[in-house]
């Protein structure tokens, strides 16, 4: 008896939008969530090559919870290309001035490195407070 696999073309993908709260959890497990629908894993059709992943709503960035001593030992590094001009930012900074930015960088990290990571992180929306736009009508999750 053959078994065929079935692959899933685009044009076939439906999407839904989920939402998940990030107050009281730490920025590696929000991030696994939400990289994990954004990639389409949480599908039983997942298919590596096919942006299949659904969109993701994230709410209450400035929540989160870290531990340790990861406020100020935490360094998000960028560099502009010139010599010397390496800047370095704690964590206590990024998340007083964007806390949105600590969980989309967690969350960019975790898809794949190409014009399809891309493509799936273009479904992420990070807000800092529980507000966003009542035109998207998102599932909660956990």
């Amino acid at each position: 008896m053959m078994r065929i696999t079935k692959f899933v073309k685009p044009k076939d993908v439906n999407k839904k939008w989920y939402l998940i709260d990030a107050s009281g959890k730490s920025i590696g497990r929000v991030a696994v969530q939400a990289a994990m629908i954004l990639r389409g894993k949480n599908k039983p059709t997942f298919s590596p090559h096919v942006n299949m992943g659904d969109n993701v709503i994230v709410i209450n960035a400035a929540k989160v919870k870290v531990t340790g001593r990861k406020m100020s030992q935490k360094i998000y590094y960028r560099h502009s290309g010139y010599v010397g001009n390496m800047k370095k930012t704690p964590l206590a900074d990024i998340l007083s001035s964007k806390p949105e930015y600590a969980i989309q960088h967690a969350v960019r990290l975790m898809l794949p490195k190409n014009k399809l990571g891309r493509k799936m992180l273009k479904g992420l929306r990070v807000y800092a407070d529980d507000k966003y736009p009542e035109s998207i009508k998102p599932e909660k999750v956990g």
